[in-house]
């Protein structure tokens, strides 16, 4: 195109080379006004052009234009195509560019096949695919065109782009614990599955903020944990400049140090009995392994609790992967404190102590017993009570103590009015006073053990503290509070439960107990209703029990009137030289059964 000015009275020339050579109007060359068309350029056509503006009035001719130089090439252009990835992983970008001499293009870009539909079309050079996915692979072509009608340069070569699956990272926590503790070790390790070699990288990141950006091994160690080291971890692996999938979050919950809970069933022993220890962690945490201790004097060089009120000593067998130990005494159960400890991992990482429990044989100690004043299991608050641990060889040392459900094994306070160290008098009762009380020795022995109960309500039933043995005669009483107003109230008398007598007096004998009366008893009147107290029924060792003497005496009364007499007599004779009684020892008496045999002969 040639312009001179906005006058529309020029007329136009145009020259070629600078040789005069006018450029006339042609096939090819199309002269319009002030434009020059060349169609189909050939070879020939190139060169350096210019124009020149002419009109009948002055000045007739103007400069000559400025000189345009035409490079017509003898063969089609062809794009060139470049990736700036080729391999990538599904969720990953990739930008294809093609790049073409001179300007003016616009961009085709094809899939599969040159000759196909384009996918798109740009007027940039450069296209770009996100987030593809496996589909999205394959080989790649652009040319590239310009005009109207348009004029396409050669297709580009291919690029080939491989897109697989995106490796996932996963979190293992090492040991799988959720629940940790403060003081363990922890490593997690990042697995990058589905990701071909090993040649990854790793990040880690705390509640999706990286915290370690660079790690060339897949695991990270956090040696001991604590509390703020608790949270959600996250990790992925880094090849180069491709990510693996960030892992699924890892909740770290680090607690202060378990104190397991000891519990000892039955508590409550007749001799040879055996006696089941359960210990049990926080119930979220497992993979413990138990230790079992039996509490001694503090001893220096043994395990202690921490206030060093008792050291531990061991049990056999000390370490179980289960977490109940069954205690099986050789003799006599003996009255003793009982712990357990917790350890797992490797360096073992143990959890505290668990509190000190108790079991208690109401068998009376060789050395000690423990004497209640009154009496009686139960007491009302307010009333006085004496305990008092009476020896019987030259053992020294002894002292009271009591447990209770809330508080750890405790002397007895001043605030008791203490007589000496083995005795307590408490002038006024309260209901925390009620607990189990003992006497121990320094030297590690225990007493038997009574079970004390203070009700600050109007009725208790009083019962011996100690077993009673098999073939004594027991008296429960049903005590009011303000006995004077009704001195014989109407009294229901109930074991386990289950109502088994009523009296007017106020009181329920048992003749001749025996095992099956043991049991949980109480009492309830208009009064009120008393609190359920535990009667041990001990049998001795060694006993045997003899033919039950009214079902011998009924049995024989439809045999012979004379034979129940003589019978009759021989018994009560037995039992006046204290040779025949319900329960008898073979080392001292004379079963009844032999005199009855004789008796038989005899008659």
């Amino acid at each position: 195109m040639c312009s001179v000015g906005s006058d529309s009275s020029w007329n136009y020339q145009w020259y070629k080379d600078w040789n005069d050579n006018v450029v006339s109007q042609s096939v090819r060359h199309t002269i319009t006004g002030d434009t020059l068309t060349i169609s189909r350029a050939a070879e020939s056509d190139q060169g350096q052009y210019w124009c020149e503006g002419n009109r009948v009035s002055r000045p007739t001719s103007s400069q000559p234009g400025g000189l345009f130089t035409l490079t017509v090439k003898d063969y089609l252009p062809k794009t060139t195509l470049t990736s700036d990835k080729e391999n990538i992983f599904t969720g990953d970008s990739v930008t294809l560019s093609c790049t073409v001499e001179s300007s003016g293009w616009k961009f085709y870009w094809y899939r599969h096949r040159p000759d196909s539909t384009p996918v798109t079309t740009t007027s940039g050079y450069s296209y770009t695919l996100s987030w593809v996915s496996v589909s999205d692979g394959g080989q790649y072509w652009c040319r590239a065109g310009r005009g109207d009608p348009v004029y396409y340069t050669l297709y580009s070569d291919p690029v080939q782009i491989i897109i697989t699956e995106r490796p996932v990272a996963v979190l293992i926590l090492q040991p799988n614990w959720t629940q940790i503790f403060r003081g363990e070790t922890v490593t997690m390790r990042c697995d990058i599955q589905g990701g071909g070699d090993t040649d990854w990288n790793y990040r880690w990141y705390k509640n999706s903020q990286l915290f370690s950006p660079f790690n060339t091994k897949p695991e990270y160690r956090i040696s001991p944990v604590y509390r703020s080291n608790s949270d959600s971890y996250t990790c992925e692996g880094v090849k180069g400049n491709k990510f693996s999938k960030t892992s699924e979050a890892v909740k770290l919950t680090v607690s202060d140090q378990p104190q397991p809970v000891l519990s000892i069933s039955p508590q409550w022993l007749n001799p040879g009995d055996s006696v089941t220890l359960s210990c049990e962690v926080d119930k979220t945490s497992t993979g413990w392994r138990f230790s079992w201790y039996r509490t001694v004097p503090y001893r220096a060089g043994l395990p202690s609790l921490s206030d060093k009120s008792y050291s531990l000593q061991p049990l056999s067998d000390n370490v179980t992967s289960e977490d109940s130990y069954t205690l099986i005494p050789a003799g006599a159960t003996p009255t003793g404190g009982y712990v357990c400890r917790a350890g797992r991992g490797d360096p073992v990482y143990d959890t505290l102590y668990s509190q000190p429990q108790f079991l208690w044989s109401g068998d009376l100690h060789p050395s000690v017993s423990l004497t209640v004043n009154p009496n009686t299991t139960q007491h009302f608050t307010s009333n006085s009570l004496s305990l008092i641990c009476e020896l019987k060889g030259n053992s020294t040392g002894w002292r009271l103590k009591r447990y209770t459900e809330t508080a750890w094994p405790s002397q007895c306070p001043s605030t008791w009015r203490s007589i000496t160290e083995s005795t307590c008098t408490i002038t006024s009762l309260d209901t925390w006073s009620s607990g189990v009380f003992w006497c121990e020795s320094g030297s590690g022995e225990y007493s038997n053990a009574v079970n004390i109960t203070v009700n600050d309500g109007d009725v208790i039933l009083e019962s011996p503290v100690h077993p009673v043995t098999e073939g004594d005669s027991v008296t429960l009483t049903c005590t009011f509070r303000y006995q004077e107003t009704n001195p014989n109230p109407k009294t229901d008398f109930y074991k386990d439960g289950v109502l088994i007598k009523n009296e007017t007096t106020g009181e329920m004998t048992i003749p001749t107990v025996s095992k099956s009366d043991e049991g949980f008893y109480k009492c309830k009147s208009g009064q009120g209703e008393s609190p359920e107290t535990w009667v041990t029924v001990r049998v001795p060792p060694g006993s045997v029990v003899s033919i039950s003497l009214t079902r011998l005496l009924c049995g024989l009364l439809v045999v012979s009137p004379f034979l129940l007499v003589s019978i009759v007599l021989t018994v009560k004779c037995c039992r006046a030289r204290g040779l025949c009684s319900t329960v008898t020892s073979p080392q001292d008496q004379i079963p009844c059964d032999d005199v009855i045999e004789q008796n038989e002969s005899s008659v």
